[in-house]
């Protein structure tokens, strides 16, 4: 049985877990298999060695201008994936796809992918935490909250436990469910999830309700975060009063429908300021807010700081 060689991009600010969740399920398929299923070597931009966000320094055996052959290439990347996306890595990633070689993304390299056109028109995963810049930076990608996306062209994973989820998707397919379960009992991990899992813990779970007025109103407000819908528009929809929107609201969250509502926008508005070069006006647009000045305002009361000084602090 031939051996399958994969090789990983490790980009500068890598999350050493996705790249632990990468390599561990092959290593252990092997392991079980008491074959060599796989093998896998690291590349980076300088040749010689990446450091992840941890501080963890891995050595590499490739530089970008020299991959070897392979059968995957991943590209792992983790915070501020931006500064890193050079013209040699855009050429390199091209290459192997020309090449035919299958590119995949894990944690935030999704993002890389996108930049280079290469998710246009793809379902894509990446980690929620960049869920709204990405949306907003990249509209022709189909954007899931999967926790990875194995059926495109261009395989990818949101980050940590996905990645993990994801190598022993490819385990099944290789050499069949049996293996992928048994190096899955191995790690002590109770059970596989399909790419189709949703990242964050469901609403009902995070809050310890099941109370289906309550997860339909939040439903309703996270898909018009632009355009911010009324609290009586939420109850007439759910055939509820306006009254009963609120208690359900304070007996849950202890806050009113409203506020929850800007909170919701306020997350988004900080993920988008502080991962894209959108303006505070755009942003403002973005997230429902009347005025670029309503929206500081808000803003402020909210995290104790304007948005432009937020800003000013991530340069």
């Amino acid at each position: 049985m031939r051996t399958q060689h994969f090789v990983f991009i490790l980009i500068e600010e890598h999350t050493h877990l996705s790249l632990s969740c990468a390599i561990e399920p092959l290593r252990m398929a092997n392991l079980i298999s008491d074959q060599p299923l796989y093998s896998w070597s690291y590349a980076s931009a300088n040749g010689e060695n990446s450091t992840a966000s941890n501080g963890s320094v891995t050595l590499v055996q490739h530089d970008l201008a020299n991959l070897p052959r392979c059968d995957r290439l991943f590209l792992i990347s983790g915070m501020n994936m931006n500064r890193y996306i050079s013209p040699g890595l855009l050429v390199c990633l091209r290459q192997a796809r020309s090449r035919g070689v299958p590119v995949g993304a894990l944690c935030s390299a999704a993002w890389m992918l996108a930049e280079a056109r290469f998710l246009d028109g793809m379902r894509a995963a990446i980690h929620w935490d960049y869920h709204d810049a990405f949306a907003e930076r990249f509209p022709e990608v189909k954007l899931v909250r999967n926790i990875f996306v194995a059926d495109e062209r261009h395989v990818t994973a949101a980050s940590g436990a996905a990645t993990a989820d994801l190598m022993l998707h490819l385990i099944a397919a290789d050499h069949g469910y049996d293996l992928s379960v048994a190096v899955s009992d191995m790690m002590v991990y109770s059970s596989a999830r399909e790419g189709s899992a949703e990242q964050k813990v469901s609403l009902q779970a995070r809050v310890g309700m099941r109370n289906p007025h309550i997860a339909r109103a939040i439903q309703i407000m996270r898909a018009a975060l632009e355009d911010p819908v009324p609290p009586a528009t939420i109850a007439r929809q759910l055939g509820i009063s306006v009254r009963q929107l609120e208690r359900l609201f304070g007996r849950h969250f202890n806050t009113s429908p409203k506020r929850y509502y800007t909170e919701l926008r306020l997350e988004r508005a900080r993920n988008l300021l502080l991962q894209t070069e959108l303006s505070i006006s755009e942003i403002a647009v973005a997230c429902g807010f009347q005025s670029g000045g309503h929206f500081t305002r808000v803003y402020r009361d909210q995290y104790g700081t304007t948005p432009t000084t937020q800003r000013g602090r991530m340069a």
